[in-house]
């Protein structure tokens, strides 16, 4: 939806923007008549040869120009979405003292981090100008951290000592602002075209970039050390004690572009596979990082002719998993009046199995429907199969204002309490209908693609946001655990669960893969090989984020562990983290931590051993 929702938000968490390019390959793109223009931006960012006075004069000119020209405007929140507004950081951590239940006493020791967006100077911004109207998407605030701390008190056998912080992350564009203490960078997501194609410019001119560099999506541990990321840049490493931002991740000076927001670690050799998408050639990059996380071992560009929109990569034991969907990001096409972002209905859609070291020849292509996917749930090998398993849309979401699919062909702006319940009842079913998990089956040497439907299409929720025991990436697994959207909750008012791009997740669904059923859709008309789910729902307005899987340190099935998740309960303005049995999947949390100040709904989250402590 991020079918992800984006990150149902729609949580299309996936849709972070690109890399900034590199001026030559920018400048050898565009119209002739923006070339004479480019060519004296190439060089800005590092202007060396000019006096100060004169660099600081024409800053100050853009600034006062950008004042006179653009105004700045709040995106108002309704009563609905006020868990979505930004908080303070707390500054020093905060020991927990009120815990519902209790934690297990062998529950691991390590912190539960998750990562969110939490936007500067009070909420997101607008702007408008002589040029038109412009907006950042809701998915691009800054980067937040909530970390949530869990060690034995020394000589009290099972104590547990719970602490909470949260904290920015620093990037580059985030101190520059910070240090301004007012918004600087125009938004330049959404928008009349001239109005967005003026806003990068004018960012590119005054900071050298053309758009902030937000690292709000994901949080992840390599080489024993810890990252924060969203995909339009590198990760910046944190320290995990204090969650203070140490700078920017190159791998020594090998990858400076963007970078996934959902790195692959392989089982076995502890290497970590990586991406970059960028809006000019070359589109798609691949890189495999050692181990240690200092050297770039491989990297390869995959001759992509388009630059897509793609979140996330899949890895099996000897493979990678290349997702090739019709979401694209077009700069021409924004330039002549286009959209930035667009589903090609009518586009081509493939999957790509390559070997780990492998370069472009090498891959073994896969032709499919068209749809888009943001998460894997998890790819593996079976005898001559690669088998890769996902929460796919039959079509692609955008987060825009108002929520549209394709524009036309599936509004729900019509979706609300005075409508007729006929009337939202067909909007709700085609709404749901759209998301599916899925398994496509890709044979390697016949060259044959099964794909089948998970779960049907009337199910009453929408399932993103996925995560599975990581000790079993790239491998067979029975399980896999996924946020849920209520039909039921999403029914009664429509604001209240996705409105303007904002979803809420009511629950958490546990996957049986191998218990299944069979079923035949009425609306595809076809056999469909079901599987077995469970489900926790938590208290009603009671809605979660970031939710993962925590592994039992001597488990011995894949489901032993627990399911963790940053929650908030909006009848009490009370936030919390639920600790679930994922064996006990539909019983009542084993504890429920009471927060001590409010955490907004947010991304993706990780639970990491602290070893520097």
């Amino acid at each position: 939806m991020a079918a992800c929702i984006c990150r149902c938000q729609v949580n299309y968490c996936g849709l972070k923007r690109p890399t900034m390019p590199k001026f030559t390959d920018f400048r050898a793109s565009v119209s002739s008549n923006l070339k004479p223009i480019l060519t004296n931006l190439e060089h800005f960012p590092l202007i060396l040869d000019i006096p100060k006075v004169m660099k600081e004069t024409t800053f100050k000119l853009l600034d006062t120009f950008v004042d006179l020209a653009f105004e700045f405007v709040d995106q108002p929140l309704l009563p609905a979405q006020s868990n979505f507004a930004p908080v303070e950081e707390i500054g020093e951590a905060v020991r927990v003292t009120e815990i519902q239940g209790k934690i297990p006493d062998d529950f691991p020791e390590g912190v539960y981090i998750r990562n969110g967006s939490n936007p500067l100077f009070g909420g997101l911004k607008s702007s408008k100008s002589i040029f038109g109207k412009s907006s950042h998407l809701w998915i691009e605030g800054e980067g937040m951290l909530h970390a949530l701390y869990f060690t034995k008190v020394k000589g009290k056998g099972s104590k547990w000592n719970v602490l909470y912080k949260n904290k920015y992350v620093e990037t580059d564009t985030f101190n520059m602002e910070k240090n301004r203490k007012k918004p600087g960078f125009i938004p330049n997501m959404e928008g009349d075209a001239l109005a967005v194609l003026m806003a990068t410019l004018l960012n590119l001119l005054r900071f050298g970039v053309l758009h902030k560099y937000i690292s709000n999506t994901n949080v992840f541990e390599h080489g024993k050390k810890y990252y924060s990321i969203a995909e339009n840049h590198m990760p910046q490493e944190i320290n995990i004690q204090t969650l203070e931002t140490l700078g920017n991740w190159t791998v020594n000076g090998a990858w400076n572009q963007s970078f996934t927001a959902h790195p692959k670690k392989i089982l076995g050799t502890d290497e970590l596979v990586i991406m970059a998408i960028n809006p000019l050639k070359p589109y798609f990059e691949l890189g495999v990082i050692s181990a240690d996380g200092e050297k770039l071992v491989h990297k390869v560009d995959l001759k992509f002719n388009r630059c897509i929109l793609c979140h996330e990569i899949g890895v099996t034991k000897r493979y990678n998993v290349i997702l090739d969907f019709p979401l694209t990001v077009d700069i021409i096409r924004l330039i002549i009046g286009g959209e930035l972002i667009k589903y090609d209905k009518d586009g081509y859609a493939r999957i790509g199995i390559m070997p780990r070291y492998g370069d472009t020849t090498s891959i073994k292509w896969f032709e499919i429907e068209p749809c888009c996917v943001f998460h894997i749930i998890n790819c593996y090998e079976d005898n001559d199969e690669v088998v890769v398993r996902a929460c796919r849309a039959s079509r692609s979401i955008i987060p825009r204002p108002t929520i549209t699919v394709d524009k036309v062909e599936l509004s729900l702006d019509g979706l609300d309490e005075t409508s007729s319940s006929k009337k939202n009842s067909q909007l709700l079913k085609e709404f749901f209908s759209f998301f599916r998990v899925c398994e496509w089956r890709l044979n390697m040497r016949t060259g044959d693609v099964k794909m089948t439907n998970s779960t049907p299409t009337d199910h009453q929720f929408i399932m993103d946001f996925p995560m599975i025991n990581e000790h079993f990436i790239g491998l067979k697994n029975k399980f896999g655990y996924l946020q849920l959207v209520d039909s039921e909750a999403f029914s009664n008012y429509f604001a209240k669960n996705l409105s303007g791009g904002f979803a809420k997740f009511g629950g958490i669904a546990k996957l049986h893969f191998d218990e299944r059923k069979v079923d035949i859709s009425k609306d595809d008309k076809q056999e469909d090989d079901l599987i077995k789910v469970e489900y926790h729902i938590f208290p009603k307005n009671t809605f979660c984020s970031g939710a993962t899987f925590v592994p039992k340190v001597e488990g011995v099935d894949e489901d032993d562990g627990w399911i963790v998740a940053f929650t908030h309960n909006e009848n009490t303005n009370q936030s919390q983290v639920y600790i679930v049995d994922a064996k006990d999947f539909g019983s009542k949390p084993v504890a429920i931590i009471i927060l001590p100040s409010r955490v907004p709904y947010g991304f993706h989250g990780a639970f990491m051993p602290l070893f520097n402590l």
